[in-house]
C-alpha cells in the first residue's frame, strides 16, 4: 500500500514549505519591529537550540508513543504556537519576551515533529514495498524542491503581506501537514497502539542511553553522523557568509547569488529525483564517493580562485546534481543499521547530532575572511571538506555501506 508513502511525502512537502517561509518571514518581522541584528540573531538562537535539544530528548517519546501519533501532534502544535505570533501583533499584544518564547515553542515542537516524521521511513518502506533507496530519494527530492519554492514563496508573500501575516501561511502548512499525515497513515495507527503495549519498559534516562550507547558502538553511523555534523558546518559557512561576500567583492551582485542557489537547488532535486531511480542499483560506496568529490571542493576552489561567472555557475551545476546522490544514499544506509525498536531514539540522536553544529557556520566564515581574506576562507573550507569526506577512503569499514541486510521490521 503506498498511500501512506505519498501522503507522508506529500505533508513533509506542505512542512518544509512552510517552514521555508518562516526562515525568511521571522528575521524580518524581527528587524522590521525592534530594528536591532542583535535581538535577529537571538530570536534564531531561541528557535535554534530548543530544536536541536528536543531532537535529542524526543526519541523515546517516539519510541514510546509512535512516530505518527508524536508527528501529527507536533504538527498540531506549532499551528498553534506559529499562528499566535501574527496574531498576538496585530492585536497590540506582542512583547520581544513573548516572541522568544513563541518561537522557542515552535522549535521544540519542531524538533521531535521532524524526527518523528523521519522515523516513520521503514514503517512506510515496508507498506508501500518499495526500495529504501527510493523512498529516501524521494524525500530528498521533495524536500530540496520544497525548499526552493518556499524561500521563493516566502520572498514574495512578505513583499505581499508583511512578515507577520506570512507567518500565518506557515502556521497553515503545519495544520495541512496534519491533515494529510493524519489522512493517509490512518490505517498504521492501529499498529503503534499494538506495539505501545510492548515498548520498551525501561525509564526514560535509560532508553535514552540505549540509543547512544547503540549510535557510539556503531563505527559506520556515527562516523556518518559526525561527516554530515561538519560538512552541514562548512555548507553553512558557503552559504551564508562566504557566497554574499563572494558575490560582493566581484560585483556579480545579488543577481548572480539568487542564479547560483537557484541552479545549486534545481540540480540537487534532479540529482536526488535521479537517485531516486536508480541509486538501489549503484555500488553506495563509490557513490559516495564520487559524489563528494564532485559536490565538495571544486565549488570553494573556483570560488577561491576568482573564476569567471560562468565556470562558477557550470560546477554549482555539477555540484548540485551530484549532492542529490547523498541523502538517498546515507538516509539508507542508516536506516538499514538501526534496529526497529531504536529507530525514534537513533534517528532522533543522529538528526540532532546533523544539526547541531549548522548555527556556528556563519561565525567560521566570518572568522576565516578576517583572517585571510575572502579566497582564504575558501580554499580552507575547501580543503577541510575534501579531507572530511575523503577520509572514509582510508578506512575499510566504511566499506560496509555496500552491504544490504534483510529490510527493517515494519513500525509505525
Amino acid at each position: 500500500m503506498r498511500r501512506p508513502l505519498y501522503g507522508w511525502l506529500a505533508a513533509d512537502a506542505l512542512s518544509v514549505t512552510g517552514t521555508r517561509v518562516s526562515m525568511i518571514a521571522v528575521p524580518l518581522f524581527v528587524l522590521e519591529t525592534t530594528g536591532s541584528p542583535t535581538r535577529t540573531g537571538l530570536v534564531a538562537l531561541a528557535e535554534a537550540l530548543p530544536m536541536v535539544l528536543a531532537k535529542v530528548l524526543g526519541g523515546p517519546v517516539i519510541d514510546r508513543l509512535g512516530p505518527r501519533r508524536v508527528a501529527i501532534t507536533c504538527d498540531v502544535g506549532s499551528v498553534a504556537a506559529v499562528g499566535a505570533i501574527p496574531l498576538l501583533y496585530d492585536a497590540g499584544l506582542m512583547a520581544f519576551p513573548l516572541l522568544l518564547v513563541l518561537v522557542a515553542v515552535a522549535g521544540t515542537l519542531r524538533g521531535p515533529g521532524d524526527a518523528a516524521k523521519h522515523a516513520m521511513v521503514p514503517t512506510l518502506v515496508s507498506e508501500a514495498g518499495v526500495a529504501m533507496e527510493r523512498a529516501t530519494g524521494l524525500s530528498s527530492t521533495v524536500e530540496r524542491t520544497a525548499s526552493m519554492l518556499g524561500a521563493g514563496l516566502g520572498g514574495l508573500l512578505v513583499a505581499a503581506l508583511g512578515a507577520a501575516n506570512a507567518l500565518l501561511v506557515d502556521a497553515v502548512s503545519f495544520g495541512l501537514s496534519a491533515l494529510v499525515l493524519a489522512w493517509a497513515t490512518r490505517g498504521l495507527g492501529a499498529a503503534a497502539t499494538v506495539e505501545a503495549e510492548d515498548a520498551d519498559p525501561a525509564p526514560y534516562v535509560e532508553q535514552l542511553r540505549a540509543g547512544w550507547r547503540f549510535l557510539r558502538g556503531d563505527r559506520v553511523l556515527l562516523g556518518i553522523t559526525v561527516m554530515v555534523a561538519l560538512t552541514n558546518l562548512l555548507d553553512a559557512a558557503w552559504a551564508s557568509v562566504l557566497m554574499p561576500v563572494w558575490a560582493v567583492d566581484t560585483g556579480n551582485g545579488a543577481k548572480a547569488l539568487g542564479l547560483l542557489f537557484a541552479v545549486f537547488s534545481g540540480a540537487s532535486a534532479l540529482g536526488a529525483l535521479v537517485a531516486a531511480v536508480w541509486a538501489a542499483r549503484l555500488p553506495r560506496y563509490a557513490t559516495y564517493l564520487v559524489a563528494f568529490l564532485v559536490c565538495g571542493a571544486p565549488r570553494f576552489v573556483v570560488m577561491a580562485l576568482d573564476s569567471p561567472l560562468a565556470v562558477v555557475v557550470t560546477v554549482a551545476v555539477a555540484a548540485g546534481f551530484a549532492s542529490g546522490f547523498l541523502n538517498p544514499i546515507l538516509g539508507t544506509v542508516i536506516f538499514e543499521r538501526i534496529p526497529a525498536p531504536l529507530v525514534g531514539r537513533v534517528s532522533s540522536l543522529t538528526t540532532a547530532m546533523c544539526f547541531a553544529l549548522l548555527p556556528f557556520g556563519g561565525l567560521l566564515g566570518g572568522v576565516l575572511i578576517a583572517v585571510g581574506g575572502l579566497p582564504f576562507a575558501m580554499a580552507a573550507c575547501g580543503v577541510a571538506y575534501f579531507a572530511v569526506t575523503m577520509l572514509p577512503a582510508l578506512d575499510p569499514r566504511w566499506r560496509e555501506m555496500d552491504e544490504r541486510p534483510a529490510p527493517v521490521a515494519a513500525r509505525s
